[in-house]
């Protein structure tokens, strides 16, 4: 894990920066003198998380799980998969924690670093397998040849996680990668988050609740000479198709963020539009011919 020491900002704000789930956790503490420790317990929480839910570690439970087809987990790996099959009953099966056979096939077997040239692709793996989960005894159980990836969403979770746990020493602000969970204001102010657009940025203000940016420009690779990307299209097996790069969804936590940009991403631009109206999710969509609409009530 690469930390850095925490930043004093000025105007009542200390950063810390630390990597954790393949990416860049930044934690923002609305306070001039946050006690380090504060950023000791953020750490350590990602650091938990990932070794429950990462597809990449052979011993989190995760992996055993994958390995298994059937076990009793921890709280946190269930209370998880519940979210995130929810998540793919309300997308009509967009969102997809069984996408796990279907991304390795594309090439992403291996850290995303570690990716230079995946070998030839087998044939794709449709998604939408069975996920039994037994609450009384906290026990998973997966269909035969069904395994969970939950890449994204694992993000999401451990932000509102870590952010709830930072709740208790003020406002603050958790980003996992893009996906960003708030607790409180910024003095008297909304938190501000600039979202990435082809011809600058646009600011979103967040006084609570979350964001979650999902796209198909950020980790790509090339399979026998040919671009892929790791956002699979659950109902292809598939990398995704869509007229849409990048799609930026809020919601009342970084879970429901991000299972909606994701959902609306593979929707495409016409029915995304149609749809972050019908259910008042605010969303940017980020179109691949370099168009930006603000959909759902954003502006």
């Amino acid at each position: 894990m690469i930390a850095t020491t925490p930043t004093r900002e000025g105007g009542g704000l200390t950063r810390h920066a630390f990597g954790a789930m393949g990416t860049e956790i930044e934690v923002l503490i609305a306070s001039d003198d946050a006690e380090p420790v504060v950023f000791d317990v953020a750490e350590a929480e990602f650091e938990r998380l990932e070794s429950l839910f990462s597809r990449f570690r052979p011993e989190s439970e995760l992996s055993r799980v994958n390995e298994s087809g059937r076990q009793p987990v921890s709280r946190e790996l269930f209370e998880l998969l519940e979210l995130a099959l929810t998540g793919r009953d309300a997308t009509g099966g967009r969102f997809d924690p069984t996408v796990h056979d279907a991304i390795v096939a594309a090439g992403y077997d291996r850290t995303f670093e570690d990716i230079v040239d995946a070998s030839s692709p087998p044939p794709a793996r449709p998604c939408g397998g069975e996920v039994l989960l037994d609450a009384t005894r906290r026990v998973v159980e997966l269909a035969p040849q069904v395994r969970l990836d939950l890449g994204g969403i694992a993000k999401g979770y451990s932000a509102d996680r870590v952010c709830a746990l930072l709740s208790e020493h003020g406002s603050c602000l958790v980003n996992a990668g893009g996906d960003i969970a708030v607790h409180g204001l910024l003095g008297d102010q909304p938190w501000p988050v600039a979202v990435a657009l082809p011809d600058g940025a646009f600011t979103v203000v967040l006084a609570a609740g979350a964001l979650a940016t999902s796209g198909t420009d950020g980790r790509a690779w090339l399979q026998s000479g040919l671009p892929r990307h790791h956002l699979i299209d659950p109902r292809t097996g598939e990398p995704a198709e869509t007229d849409l790069v990048r799609v930026t969804a809020a919601g009342s936590t970084a879970v429901e963020a991000e299972i909606w940009a994701k959902a609306l991403l593979l929707a495409g631009e016409r029915e995304a539009a149609a749809e972050a109206e019908a259910r008042g999710i605010p969303c940017v969509l980020v179109t691949r011919d370099g168009r930006t609409r603000l959909e759902g009530g954003i502006g």
